[in-house]
């Protein structure tokens, strides 16, 4: 099942983006990932929502939390269960 997507303009000043030597499409996917784990953090997503909006696969993104120090376990036992059950 395909999800759909919206697009969004964000504007950005061209010196910083040359100053990432990224391309535009590269910047948008770090915009994504950044967003992904901050929202996440501020409980605004789930690890699968979050994982999604970062392009990785739930586990990865799980993992990459514990690199961040972000607490991905406020859970209770019935919750966690739950929660790892769909990875």
């Amino acid at each position: 099942m395909q999800t759909a997507v919206r697009e969004i303009k964000i504007t950005v000043p061209w010196e910083i983006l040359l100053s990432f030597s990224m391309t535009e499409e590269q910047l948008a996917q770090e915009f994504c990932h950044s967003l992904a784990f901050q929202w996440f953090a501020e409980g605004r997503l789930s690890t699968g929502t979050a994982a999604k909006l970062a392009g990785m696969a739930k586990i990865a993104f799980v993992l990459e939390c514990g690199q961040r120090g972000i607490e991905i376990l406020p859970y209770s036992k019935d919750e966690l269960r739950r929660e790892l059950a769909e990875v």
